[in-house]
């Protein structure tokens, strides 16, 4: 019998396997490439090794990637034919099952197994991280806070993943509208560790919900060596560096940033963050033609079957932003191909059906010109989007198309009433006061069109300054 670094035993493991599997724990909760290398390290000095073929497991199944879901399935079966009838601990029985519904493809499932677990082992860090990844993939925003904080007291202070922790809350704090908590909590483990990345993407969050893009840009430019290298979340990092730029005007310094880093994007998560940023260039009228062609020559292996909608939502982007709707629309008959057949307790199932192909669809329509019917498509789910995962920020991409098609359509009421919400929840968007203007210049009113613009330059020139008003969602 073995323990981790964190007092929890663990069954089948040298000490060398130990000291692999710690490391790997470690590298995870810091988003280094390396936790692939130590994990693997764990397994091949004791191949019987419940918790490291999990965590070998857990690492091929969240990538979003069909081949590293097949690779993981494999591997994972293989582990269970060599031990099977061994005696596993509860602890490892549960985390099993877990996988195990996670190679099922039920998410929901797998989430709620991890729940159980971390409730009688509070101090498990690799159920907490994956099971904050599938709040995450599933757009669970309460549990995305309440799995970390209910958690939270049983982890002594001066543990050195404690920090971590704090990060993963400070998120959910985030996405459930508890911005003030949340930026005091992820500066408080960014405090504590500097290059927790996911500490600094959490505060990152939280002033862009906030729309204080300036203060954004001068926290990321400050720790600029903490999160810009060594992890394989650079790349979303750089993401929301441009949507704070974006905000400013800086288109130049948005497309400088994305060729330098997004352009080159090989997984799932690097292209659907290029994907994002083109579209919003896109719906402001800057159709970057060379770069959507280039984008898009990479998504055909990644959605060639379903596994994902929130990654055929941003494929779908990319054909219509290189023009290639043919290739969008085969996509989206694959897809209503794969809802037309039963498949319970697949959550991705239900995730395309519901959210995924009236989204999809909705893209393609606004790529044709057909803004009446992106407006019919997405308004009757704007309030239910994020069932298919994807944070706040990743998702206005949805609501900010929904907006633009309403104007472009001539449906004024319903620009005026989307308009609204933006600015009650963000008036210190400069975004949300041009759409302002562009409603008052489709009404003829040029007087009040003039006042949002001249608010919106305000707000420019000062960076978002100010604090919005708070409150819980």
């Amino acid at each position: 019998m073995s323990h981790d670094r964190h007092g929890l035993a663990m069954t089948g493991a040298s000490a060398a396997a130990v000291r692999h599997y710690d490391q790997a724990l470690d590298e995870l909760l810091h988003f280094r490439a390396e936790v692939d290398a130590e994990a693997n390290a764990a397994v091949a000095e004791s191949p019987g090794f419940p918790m490291g073929n999990v965590l070998v497991a857990y690492l091929g199944l969240l990538t979003t990637e069909v081949e590293d879901a097949r690779t993981a399935r494999a591997r994972f079966e293989a582990f269970q034919r060599r031990t099977e009838g061994a005696e596993l601990l509860p602890r490892e029985r549960a985390h099993v099952a877990a996988v195990r519904a996670l190679l099922d493809g039920d998410l929901l499932a797998c989430g709620s197994l991890l729940a159980e677990l971390t409730a009688e082992y509070p101090r498990d860090a690799l159920a907490l991280a994956v099971g904050h990844q599938i709040d995450f993939f599933t757009g669970n925003a309460r549990m995305l806070r309440d799995r970390i904080g209910g958690a939270l007291t049983a982890w002594p202070d001066d543990d050195p993943h404690f920090g971590h922790l704090l990060g993963m809350y400070a998120f959910g704090l985030e996405e459930t509208g508890h911005r003030d908590r949340s930026e005091e909590v992820g500066l408080r483990a960014v405090e504590r560790n500097p290059r927790d990345v996911w500490a600094i993407h959490a505060v990152v969050h939280t002033y862009e919900e906030q729309g204080r893009f300036g203060t954004g840009l001068r926290y990321l430019d400050a720790r600029l060596p903490d999160w810009s290298t060594g992890t394989f979340f650079n790349v979303h990092t750089w993401w929301h560096y441009c949507l704070y730029a974006l905000e400013s005007g800086d288109h130049a310094r948005v497309l400088a940033i994305y060729d330098s880093v997004l352009a080159d994007g090989q997984s799932c998560l690097e292209l659907l963050d290029a994907a994002a940023l083109l579209w919003r260039l896109h719906l402001e009228g800057s159709d970057q033609h060379r770069r959507w062609r280039d984008l898009a020559d990479r998504w055909p292996a990644r959605v060639a079957e379903p596994f994902y909608s929130f990654n055929d939502m941003h494929a779908v982007m990319s054909y219509v932003g290189a023009g290639r709707i043919a290739e969008a629309e085969k996509l989206v008959a694959g897809r209503e191909a794969y809802v037309a057949r039963p498949l319970p307790g697949v959550t991705n199932h239900g995730m395309t059906l519901r959210v995924g192909l009236p989204v999809c669809k909705a893209i393609v329509a606004f790529g044709r010109g057909d803004y009446d019917a992106v407006v019919d498509l997405l308004y009757p789910i704007r309030h239910r989007i994020a069932e298919f995962g994807g944070s706040h920020a990743q998702r206005d991409a949805v609501q900010r198309t929904l907006l633009e098609a309403a104007l472009r359509a001539g449906r004024h009421q319903l620009a005026r009433l989307l308009v609204s919400e933006r600015i009650g929840l963000r008036p210190c968007s400069p975004y949300n006061w041009l759409k302002q203007a562009a409603l008052a210049d489709a009404l003829g009113d040029g007087a009040a069109a003039a006042v949002a613009r001249e608010r919106a330059g305000d707000l420019a020139r000062g960076g978002g300054a100010g604090r919005n008003v708070g409150g819980v969602e």
